[in-house]
This record gives C-alpha cells, structure tokens and sequence, in this order.
C-alpha cells in the first residue's frame, strides 16, 4: 500500500479530487453567537454546502443538559476578512478554494430555538438559550417524533417536514376544532385540496361534525384537478358520514353527482339581518337597511316578497306613514329583484331545511356538504344562503347546550363550520355584528367553531383574527396579508422570510393551537394512497347504498 493510498483512506475526495471535510454524520456546524429574542447565529462546518440548507428547515442544537428544536429562517455569506468581499480570491485554482472555503470564507444560518426536548423527552417551551459552540445538526425523524407524537385517535397526518419525507407532522385534531381554524394562501396555491386535508382528518378521526358551504363544488362529490383529473370529494371517502346537499339539482345531475337533497328557502324566512349581511357585495345603504327593518315591522313575514312585487298602494303606505323617502324603497326593491333569479327561493317551503340539517347534524352526526351549483358564481346568493343557515344553526346549538347544562351527555357535538371568502363575512366594519364574528369570538363557547378559507387575511377583522386559534397558511405575496397572519404569533420576524418562500403548492406553515411550535409541512398529496389511508375507518366502502333521508335526492349510504 503506498503512501498515497494511506493518506486517501485519512482524507477521502469526492467524485471530483475535492476532498471531502466531514466532521460528525450530520452535523451543520457550532453556535457562535445571538440571543434568546433573535435566534441563533451557527457557523458551518466547512465541508457544509450553504446550497443545501433552506428556510423552513428543523436543526437541533444539542446543549450541555438538552436539545434545542429550531428553525432555519436565514442564511447568509461570511468572511473572515473583509478585505475578501473587495477582491475575491481566484478559486479556479483548486488548492486556493480548498484554503478559502471553510476557514477565510464561511456560511452562517439564524435560526429561531421554537422549543426545548428535556432529558425526559417532554418539549418544553424555550425559556434559554444553549451555550457557546454547541454542535447543531439536522433534525432527525426521532426528534420530529419527540415533538408531534405518533398518529393516534386525535392525531392525523398532514405531511412531512422539508427534508424529512419520511417523517410524519401530526396534528391534534381535538384541540384542532377548539378553535375556529384559518386556511390561507393566495390563488392558486391549494388551499381548497389543504382543506380537504384537513376535513377528512376531522371525519376520519370523529373529532367534529362538519357543514361545510361549498362555494365552487370543490368538496362534496367529486373535483376536477387543475393537473386534470378529478378526484374524490368527501362523500366518496366517507359515504356512511357524508351528506350532500344541494341548491341546485340541476347542476349536479348535469355532474352526475350525487346529492341527497335539495334546499328551497322561503322568501318569508329572510329577515333583515340577512339582508344586512349583503351591505358591500349588493351595494345597499344604510337607509336602505333601516327600511328594510322598517318594512319587516310593518308588514310581517312576508315582507320581501312584498316588496319585491312593488304594489303602489303599498309602496305609497309606507311613505306616508314613515320616515322612509320614496326612493329609498325603489332603490331597494329594485337591488332585492335579484332574488327572483334564485330558483332556491321559493315564496312558501314545504320542509323545514334548516331543521332538517340540524338532525343530520345533531342526531345522525352527519357531516353536510352544502354545493351551491351555478348559485357559487354569485357572491350574493353565497353570503344569503351562509348567513342564513349559521345563524338559525347557532341559536339552535345555543339552545341545546344550555338545556344541557349539568348534563353532557346531551350536548350536541361539536360542530365545525367551513366558509370560503371569509373576509366578505368578517370585514372589520361588519364582523362585529354577524354570526361569524360572534362564533370566532365565543371561541368554542357554545360547541360551535369555523373554517375560514381566504386569499386575502388582512380584510378579516383584527380581534376575530386574533381569535383564531390555529393558522395554516400557504404562500402569500402581500405585504399586509403576511402582517394579518402572523400578528400575535411569537417569533413573527423569522417566520416571515419562511411564509414569503414557500413553494407555490403543497407547502405550507402551520402555527397555533394545534401543533406545538409553528412548523412548514410539505402536505400530503390527495390521491389513491391518500384515500385507502382515510377510507379504512369507513365500514361501509364498497357496499350498497340505502337512503338517509327517505325522502327527495339520490340514494346514499348510511350505517
């Protein structure tokens, strides 16, 4: 064996004669400096490539007495010398850029300590900081462990970490629907195959029944993919524990989707609150809300069909006898004629829809998909339909808690409401008076919590964003929507580079009730493996279907 083979065996050279520096397997590199408010500064190893760290990456610091669970949000170029950065070293010479590398040149990262593993194993919240020179190195899969815990009755998958592809993020689904739940990102990004995610977690696991307004048809029966193919919605998943429901049977028999029934609204069941609800989409004033509230006083139920049908003596009633000015009502009359367009009003109802949802939902723990149809295309008959069926659900929720009280085994379950275009419902100068804003705030009060889906979280109020117990946002580009999700969360500095450099699709960071420290997840994909993942705690997959109902729509199946 000659010396060269001797001294290769000491100093091994990649595919390229460079020779490779390694230290210990895994490790990045040592503290060398910051504080417990901005993170730490870590020099790397100099046979680290700064190429392959990025933001949103987990590293463990291993202190003296215990580990520290952090997160990459920086990296940065260094030198010893500062002389270096006005006149670079010529590195074609490889002898010259092994002198360099490493030693007058260096890489750094900040990264943000999020909790502490004690000797126990326990996370603890990061109350200190580690010494000097303590060795960091990649978070491996029993540390991701330590933190999130193995999948469990309240624990669902929703993805990996970056770099860990095999290593789980589980979230706590019971402390999930706590609290009303925020899904965010700009167009585009997945949010509604994230909510999907999360949803079939929620039913799965059993932790919340869902009624879900399905503004685009994006999660009943089935959804076509932007890539092209369609995919399963939720009712194909679970079709013992998923009802839809429909507003317009057309549509989904022209989809060939299934439905169990649909919903007709009466005129006579629209009162003004409803109407206020569609201040900025229908263009209304606030005398126009004051007349309207006017209007149900003196007339009764019947008050918007009324109206709508524009008899003068009636129009000319009202102006004698109050303070409404005649033009007024015709500038209303003629914003409330759009409701003849909506085949789903209906001047009298031959069932109650909104009793019959809350049996599917109290009784038979059904989840409900709501699918709008063509009706999804107007903003108007959205919001309409939302505020109308929230509000009689919640004061049918408030009424079966408080009777009981003392008693819980007859509290209804918990009920977990989804609706896109939040911030129409939550704008700030409205969102103290709707149902939404009052759920957010009552927190899990009254059994009832939300699933707010939006592009733009800096329309949504600021007290019912702070209300909002777990965040789980995708890409954003906005400087004010950034601002909106991460106000109140510990740690806002470094996790906005993180959220500004997501990936366009299937990444996101979640923060919040739920997990125990903000953590970026690659998501799992929606797709076969996906299904009979989910699908296995469904007893009925595969066998034929029977009616829930017994009455209108198609068949379904039920236990």
């Amino acid at each position: 064996m000659t010396t060269r083979d001797i001294l290769d065996d000491f100093f091994p050279r990649d595919a390229s004669g460079r020779p490779i520096l390694t230290t210990e397997s895994g490790r990045l590199g040592v503290v060398v400096g910051g504080s417990l408010s901005k993170g730490l500064v870590v020099k790397l190893d100099s046979g680290q490539s700064v190429e392959e760290l990025a933001v949103g990456r987990y590293v463990v610091v291993h202190g003296e007495s215990r580990r520290f669970f952090c997160m990459i949000n920086d990296v940065s170029l260094n030198s010893a010398n500062p002389a270096i950065q006005n006149d670079p070293p010529d590195i074609s010479d490889p002898f010259m850029r092994e002198i360099y590398y490493g030693t007058a040149a260096y890489g750094t990262i900040h990264v943000a300590p999020m909790l502490m593993i004690s000797e126990d194993g326990k996370p603890k919240p990061v109350k200190t900081i580690p010494g000097h020179f303590m060795s960091v190195y990649n978070a491996t899969a029993e540390d991701v462990n330590d933190v999130f815990g193995a999948e469990d009755a309240t624990h669902f998958n929703v993805g990996a970490p970056l770099e860990l592809e095999h290593t789980q993020i589980n979230l706590d689904l019971k402390r999930l629907v706590e609290r009303s739940i925020g899904v965010f990102g700009k167009s585009g990004t997945g949010k509604s195959f994230l909510t999907r995610v999360l949803l079939a977690g929620v039913i799965a696991k059993g932790q919340a029944v869902t009624l879900i307004f399905d503004m685009h048809n994006d999660y009943g029966w089935e959804i076509t993919d932007e890539r092209g193919p369609k995919v399963k919605g939720l009712y194909q998943l679970f079709p013992s524990k998923v009802t839809i429901i429909t507003l317009d049977a057309e549509s989904s028999r022209r989809r060939n989707a299934r439905y169990d029934f649909e919903v007709k609204l009466g005129y006579h069941e629209i009162e003004p609150e409803d109407i206020a609800m569609l201040k900025g989409t229908m263009n209304l004033t606030d005398t126009m809300i004051d007349a309207a509230y006017t209007l149900r006083k003196r007339w009764g139920e019947k008050w918007v069909k009324r109206l709508i049908d524009g008899r003068s003596d009636d129009i000319d009633e009202i102006v004698e006898n109050s303070n409404i000015q005649g033009g007024t009502l015709t500038a209303l009359q003629r914003r409330l004629e759009r409701f003849e367009r909506w085949e789903f009003l209906v001047p009298e109802t031959v069932t109650d829809s909104v009793k019959t949802i809350i049996d599917l939902l109290v009784d038979k723990r059904q989840n409900v998909v709501l699918e709008f149809g063509r009706y999804g295309n107007s903003l108007e008959a959205y919001i309409l339909v939302a505020n109308y069926l929230t509000r009689r659900i919640h004061e049918a929720y408030v009424e079966k808690v408080e009777k009981a009280l003392g008693d819980a085994a007859m509290e209804p379950p918990q009920l977990l409401i989804t609706i896109e275009e939040a911030h129409k419902f939550l704008d700030p100068l409205i969102a103290r008076q709707t149902i939404f804003g009052i759920i957010a705030r009552e927190l899990r009060k009254y059994n009832v919590t939300l699933l707010i889906v939006d592009q733009r979280p800096s329309g949504i109020d600021e007290e019912v964003m702070s209300q909002i117990g777990t965040r789980v946002t995708a890409l954003l580009d906005n400087e004010r929507d950034i601002n909106a999700v991460l106000n109140g969360i510990s740690g806002a500095p470094g996790l906005r580079e993180v959220l500004a450099r997501l990936d366009t699709k299937q990444q996101a960071i979640i923060m919040g009730h739920a997990v125990p420290m903000p953590v970026v997840v690659k998501t799992r994909g929606y797709n076969e493996e996906f299904y009979k993942a989910v699908m296995q705690g469904d007893p009925l997959d595969g066998k034929p279907a029977q009616s829930v109902l017994g009455t209108g729509g198609r068949s379904r199946r039920v236990n």
